[in-house]
This record gives structure tokens, C-alpha cells and sequence, in this order.
């Protein structure tokens, strides 16, 4: 089933049959595809002729089914031996969002996901990150480590300097309470960049 076919489908709930097929097909020359769709605001979706507040909540509640399903799978088991599944996490919760988004993982000395946690919201190319705030956090929930997660609004999950920067930061001061960070992936439309694949952790 193609996203039109899917998005005509669930928009016929709330619209007419005459204007489904154009109101979905709007929608996707706007916003490209089903995440861009479901990541942008409901001031956005309004703009769109045809999106009133019922298929802009359906819309909105399909963005959330499909991040806490994907989170589920992920972190149902401990993370490390599920690193497919977290990517996949990752990508759904962040790829499509219109600006940076920071994000870290917590997790029990098995790896198991204590909290998935918000650190910071940022502009389209960049989310002030202070570590020290990541580190007291992760000692109030007892954490063993961590994994940093944040997108690019560009689609280029590249690390930039600051990404490196700020990553040595965080990793230097969890060293000084033992506390591992096992990777920071950087999300965006054209892939997933791996700081320990690249050999920056």
C-alpha cells in the first residue's frame, strides 16, 4: 500500500470522499512523505486546505502510536542486543522533525532503558547541551550509561564539530562516576551516523 493510499485511508474517517484523494495528495507535496507529515505541528497541517482538528488529532495520534511502538520494541530487552530495533527507534521519534532535538537514553548496569529522556530543543542546526545537566540526571536515576541521541533538520546525520565537542564533554565528565556512554547517534532523512562507528567514542 503507497503513503497516498495509506493517508486516504485514514483521512476518510474525518473528510468527505470528493476531497480525501486532494487533501492527501497536498499534504505529501508539502511535507514529502508520511514522517514529515506526522512531525509537523498542527498549526502546519492547518495550513492545508481541507485539515480540520479531527484529522489533524488522527494525524498527530499516528505519529505517537508509531514512536511508542517503535520505543517498545526497542527497549524491551537490553538495548545493546537490540541496536536494530533503537535505530529504528531513533529514526521514527527524530528523522522527521523540523528542528534539533536532543535526547538522552539512560540505562541499568544490564543495559535495560531506565528513562528516554528530553535534554534540550534547539534550533534547525542546533541544541544548546549542557553536560553536566546529562550527568546529574543520569545520577539521580542510578544510571550506568547512557546513549546521546539528537537529530539534523538537514537529513546530513554528519557530526559537526560542535556534535563532537560536545560529546567529548559529556564523555569525559562520566568518566569522573563511572558511568559509560556507549554511543551518540545523529538522526536524519539520508541516515543514522554512529559516533563509536565512526570512532569518535
Amino acid at each position: 500500500m503507497s503513503d497516498y493510499d495509506l493517508l486516504c485511508l485514514l483521512l476518510g474517517r474525518n473528510l468527505a470522499a470528493p476531497v480525501v484523494g486532494r487533501v492527501a495528495a497536498d499534504l505529501l507535496e508539502r511535507f514529502e512523505d508520511l514522517g514529515g507529515i506526522a512531525a509537523a505541528d498542527a498549526t502546519e497541517l492547518a495550513r492545508v486546505h481541507g485539515v480540520g482538528a479531527a484529522a489533524t488529532l488522527d494525524l498527530k495520534l499516528l505519529r505517537q502510536l508509531s514512536v511508542r511502538l517503535a520505543r517498545s520494541t526497542a527497549c524491551s530487552r537490553p538495548v545493546l542486543t537490540s541496536w536494530h530495533a533503537l535505530l529504528a527507534y531513533v529514526r521514527v521519534a527524530l528523522a522527521d522533525l523540523p528542528r534539533e532535538q536532543f535526547r538522552t537514553l539512560y540505562l541499568d548496569r544490564r543495559n535495560i532503558l531506565l528513562r528516554d529522556e528530553w535534554v534540550a530543543d534547539g534550533s534547525v542546526d542546533h541544541a544548546p547541551v549542557y553536560p553536566r545537566e546529562v550527568i546529574r540526571r543520569a545520577l539521580e536515576l542510578s544510571a550506568s550509561a547512557l546513549i546521546l541521541i539528537h537529530n539534523h533538520p538537514s537529513g546530513d546525520p554528519a557530526p559537526s564539530q560542535a556534535d563532537i565537542k560536545v560529546t567529548r564533554q559529556i564523555v569525559d565528565a562520566a568518566k569522573l562516576f563511572n558511568l559509560q556512554v556507549h554511543d551518540h547517534l545523529i538522526v536524519g532523512r539520508e541516515g543514522t551516523a554512529s559516533f563509536k562507528s565512526l570512532g569518535l567514542i
